[in-house]
């Protein structure tokens, strides 16, 4: 299509009033406009993109693109394989929305200043190739440079930052916010990335994107807890990538591992001939750079304590909670009459920036994951809830890790909630984690893993015991970024659990 044609296709947008209407409506779902969505017509009607020969082309979107759009919110985190196009589909939207809405600031932030570049390049052609009409009038540009696009008769700018740059985000007031490969950002990017959330105007709209890079870090804290902070999760395997094909292999050749794709995903014969390409050519990192799991994709930077492949496995068996208390309790199997069950409490300091407190309960004499809580609680709140999920489950047991933050959590049980079944260890309230337990308890846990992985139900649980590692100082915890709170909860019930089984002659 060419100048002309384009132009008389389009709704008349040369003035401001025209512009601004389809601004309004520019995140509508409905199909107005020539059976698309107003987002989707305006991207393939306006803007410009080159295309992996080398062509300029309309943007129309891909089957990633068209996903993501039809999932979106207002808030949203992006886990991808590499080159899926998302990128460029966030930037277009943002960029629409920046010349459709007088007063908008778009902001994005890449991890490098030359990732920077090649974003914004992206940003300029589409405004290289608007149709002339609008180039000379409404969009008339006032400042265009490597780093800022202002449209002066919109109040309107566009404008790209480094997650490197201190300052960024200070002083201004953000509509939209794009951050680009988040996993990747330098420094301290929790705190980068909580300046540029500060500056949102509360009605902006947020994308974070990224490949991942290993269990630790601001991307992947956001990812664990993005149900939480309400975000839309969004994840893309590499084999929605139409490009991603190789010369077909043998059927006879499928491996369990590539049998299970084809059949679960629907992977044809080609995807499998590039799968094993990359494989050859990125060996360990495969699974990181061409993501095909949400759980698997973050690889972890130390020697994992427990056994991946089990933990893998186990994973993609798991069944859906119920959820209660804004989703920090999980339920999988609710209370049995005539059972017994163990409730087992790793306390912590507690607040709103505090760590996470976890509680486990389990079956004492099958040994079954039964429920789990992990929030961020005050001592006096964290020994309430244990105390009643205690009561639900038959007046359990309850065993409190009493290092620490869990003496008060003892002392509030005794003398505010009364509940009158706590573990005693050597005549005192509570389970001893020390130097000599710990290793023991961790090895249970491992061992339990190992032999009767479907005790365990939770995807949290596993989660974290995928990022629990030796570190290079001999001792093992969460990986930096992770948290390790609903593990050693799980470790404190296998090692009462055996004691106590062990002391009854069961």
């Amino acid at each position: 299509m060419d100048e002309r044609e384009r132009a008389a296709s389009l709704p008349d947008l040369g003035d401001l009033g025209e512009l601004c209407k389809l601004g309004k409506i520019l995140d509508e779902e409905l199909e107005m406009l020539e059976g698309k969505t107003p987002g989707i017509f305006l991207a393939g009607a306006l803007l410009r993109i080159r295309n992996r020969q080398g062509h300029c082309v309309p943007l129309v979107p891909n089957r990633v693109q068209r996903e993501y759009e039809r999932q979106r919110g207002r808030r949203n985190i992006v886990l991808k394989a590499r080159q899926l196009g998302i990128s460029t589909w966030v930037a277009g939207r943002m960029f629409l929305k920046t010349i459709t809405r007088p007063g908008t600031l778009t902001v994005q932030v890449a991890h490098t200043q030359e990732a920077a570049e090649g974003l914004f390049r992206v940003v300029h052609r589409f405004v290289d190739h608007l149709p002339e009409s609008l180039r000379r009038g409404v969009l008339r540009r006032s400042r265009s440079s490597a780093r800022q696009i202002v449209f002066p008769a919109l109040d309107s700018e566009y404008r790209v930052e480094t997650a490197g740059d201190s300052n960024a985000g200070r002083g201004i007031t953000i509509q939209n916010l794009h951050c680009s490969e988040v996993a990747r950002w330098p420094g301290n990017a929790a705190e980068t990335l909580a300046g540029l959330r500060a500056a949102m105007t509360p009605e902006g709209e947020l994308v974070l994107e990224s490949t991942p890079n290993g269990m630790e870090g601001c991307f992947y804290e956001e990812w664990q807890h993005s149900e939480a902070t309400g975000t839309v999760r969004h994840f893309f395997p590499w084999w929605l990538e139409a490009a991603y094909v190789a010369k077909a292999v043998a059927e006879a050749s499928l491996n369990d591992e590539e049998r299970r794709l084809v059949e679960r995903h629907g992977l044809r014969l080609e995807q499998i001939g590039y799968r094993r390409q990359m494989a050859a050519g990125l060996q360990g990192l495969a699974k990181q750079e061409y993501a095909e799991d949400a759980e698997e994709c973050f690889l972890s930077s130390g020697a994992c304590v427990f056994d991946l492949a089990v933990l893998d496995q186990r994973m993609r068996e798991l069944q859906e909670p119920a959820k209660r208390q804004g989703g920090d309790l999980l339920v999988w199997l609710p209370p049995m009459a005539g059972r017994e069950y163990l409730v087992a409490v790793d306390p912590a300091g507690g607040g709103q920036e505090g760590d996470y407190s976890a509680i486990q309960v389990v079956d004492l004499n099958k040994g079954l994951q039964c429920a789990e809580l992990q929030a961020r609680l005050g001592t006096l709140e964290l020994a309430e809830r244990a105390a009643a999920l205690a009561r639900e489950y038959n007046q359990a047991l309850l065993a409190v890790e009493r290092n620490n933050h869990g003496s008060g959590v003892l002392a509030y049980l005794q003398s505010v909630s009364r509940y009158p079944r706590l573990y005693r260890q050597q005549e005192k309230e509570g389970w001893l984690t020390s130097s000599v337990s710990r290793p023991a308890m961790l090895g249970r846990l491992g061992a339990a893993l190992v032999e009767c992985p479907g005790l365990f139900q939770s995807r949290r649980l596993l989660g974290e015991c995928r990022t629990f590692v030796r570190h290079a100082n001999g001792r093992s915890g969460a990986q930096s970024g992770s948290h390790d709170d609903c593990v050693m909860a799980m470790a404190v019930a296998m090692a009462v659990r055996a004691e106590l089984l062990e002391g009854s002659g069961r």
